[in-house]
C-alpha cells in the first residue's frame, strides 16, 4: 500500500463518525492530518477517529451550522462530503417532504459545504472529494430520490472542477456496494450472495474508499475525475440466468 504524508493539512470529513465517513476519517488522521469531523448527532460511545482527529456536532443542511463549523477555521486543505443516505421509499405513495429533504442532504449540503469552503481551500491549494454513488449511475428503485440526488452530485463536482480549476480540485469518489456497520441489517443474510455478484468478489470496505480518497486528494493534476470503487460493478442478472449452472 502507497503512503502518504498529510502532516500539517487540515481535513473536513462530513458524516464521519459511522460507516465509510469513519474509514475515511482514519485513513487522512492514520496519513498526518489534523481531522475534523462532523455529524448531526455525537458518535455513540467513543469511536476512535484516529490520532489528530476530533468531532463538531453539525447538521450540514442547516447554515447556522456551517457558519459555526467553518468559523473557527484559518486552514483547510480537504474536504470529504461525505454525509448521506436514505431510506428504502418507493416514490408513489410518499412524502414529498421526505423526498425533498434526501434530495438536500445528498446534493444541496455538498454543494454548500463546498462553496462555504472555497475560499480557505484556494488559500491552500487544497480539494474536495464528492462521494458518490452506483445508484447515480443506474435505476435506483426505491431511492429514487437519492438516485437523483447522487447523479447531480456527480456532475456538480464536474462543475465545480471545471468552475476552481486550477486553484481547487474537485472529484468523485463512486462507491458501489459497501460493507458498512449497517450492512448486515440492510441485506439480511444475503451478503454472501451480494459479494458474489461482484467482480471483485466482496463489496467494498471503508479502508478501500479511504485509501483512494488518500490519493485523489494528494494528486497536484486530476481533477473533474469519477473513481469507480465498486470492485468491477454489480454482474447484470443476464449473466446468471444465462449460465449453465443457473440453466440447469
Amino acid at each position: 500500500m502507497i503512503s502518504y504524508d498529510y502532516t500539517g493539512k487540515v481535513v473536513l470529513v462530513t458524516g464521519g463518525t459511522k460507516g465509510l465517513g469513519l474509514g475515511i476519517a482514519r485513513a487522512f488522521a492514520a496519513a498526518g492530518a489534523d481531522v475534523i469531523v462532523c455529524a448531526r448527532t455525537p458518535p455513540a460511545g467513543a469511536p476512535d477517529l484516529g490520532p489528530g482527529a476530533r468531532f463538531v456536532q453539525a447538521d450540514v443542511r442547516e447554515p447556522g451550522d456551517l457558519e459555526r463549523l467553518f468559523g473557527g477555521l484559518d486552514r483547510l486543505d480537504v474536504v470529504v462530503n461525505n454525509a448521506g443516505g436514505a431510506p428504502y421509499a418507493m416514490v408513489a405513495g410518499t412524502s414529498s417532504r421526505l423526498h425533498a429533504r434526501v434530495i438536500e442532504l445528498n446534493l444541496t449540503a455538498p454543494l454548500l459545504v463546498a462553496q462555504r469552503a472555497h475560499p480557505l481551500l484556494a488559500a491552500a491549494g487544497g480539494a474536495v472529494l464528492m462521494i458518490g454513488s452506483t445508484s447515480g449511475t443506474r435505476p435506483s428503485p426505491g431511492t429514487s430520490a437519492y438516485g437523483a440526488a447522487k447523479a447531480g452530485l456527480h456532475h456538480l463536482a464536474a462543475c465545480l472542477a471545471a468552475e476552481w480549476a486550477p486553484d481547487v480540485r474537485v472529484n468523485t469518489v463512486v462507491v458501489g456496494l459497501a460493507k458498512t456497520e449497517n450492512a448486515a441489517e440492510h441485506y439480511n443474510d444475503r451478503i454472501d450472495v451480494i459479494n458474489a455478484t461482484i467482480p471483485a468478489g466482496r463489496m467494498a470496505e471503508p479502508d478501500d474508499v479511504g485509501e483512494v480518497c488518500l490519493w485523489l486528494a494528494a494528486s497536484r493534476y486530476v481533477t473533474g475525475a469519477q473513481v469507480l470503487v465498486h470492485g468491477g460493478g454489480e454482474t447484470p442478472a443476464w449473466k446468471w440466468l444465462a449460465s449453465d449452472e443457473i440453466s440447469r
